[in-house]
């Protein structure tokens, strides 16, 4: 079985009580996942993820195919993190980490991915392929979705001022 795992860090200009209240809200994952993905929200949700919570999706994470993701919140510590597991859905394993924390210049997240495809799909040849090319995509798309709403604000005031 070949497992991997990706980390992703980034700045954002807000208290981590302003980040919290964005990400712990599973109804903003469609803000942050790209269109191509065919990402929908299936299952009733409330406003902030809990321990124990349930979320189904559909998602077309390979070829346009769609298909059902399930996933479990498995652990919350507001506002410093959470964390979710892949209960059904195409890895045969998915555990995300979510972290939020205090910096000078505002809340510094953090995402850490342990993931493992199915043997089936070929494993770590897979890996390389497409799956890792493809999880990096999905965070790249997010780091930038992620600016343009928290990071970017800033200067447009600034430059709004300049002017």
């Amino acid at each position: 079985m070949h497992y991997n795992s990706l980390k992703r860090k980034q700045l954002i200009k807000v208290s981590i009580d302003e980040a919290w209240e964005f990400f712990s809200s599973p109804k903003n994952l469609t803000k942050i996942t790209p269109k191509s993905m065919n990402f929908v929200i299936t299952s009733e949700i409330p406003e902030k993820a809990y321990e124990g919570q349930i979320i189904t999706y559909k998602v077309s994470p390979m070829l346009g195919i769609p298909m059902k993701w399930m996933t479990e919140i498995t652990n919350v510590k507001a506002p410093y993190r959470f964390v979710d597991n892949q209960l059904i859905g195409p890895y045969k394993l998915w555990h995300h980490q979510h972290y939020f924390e205090t910096v000078p210049e505002g809340t510094l997240m953090t995402d850490i991915v342990h993931y493992s495809i199915s043997p089936f799909l070929l494993g770590g040849i897979a890996d390389k392929l497409f799956v890792r090319r493809q999880l990096e995509q999905i965070f790249d798309f997010r780091y930038e979705q992620i600016e343009k709403m928290f990071n970017q604000k800033e200067k447009s005031v600034n430059a709004k001022m300049t002017v």
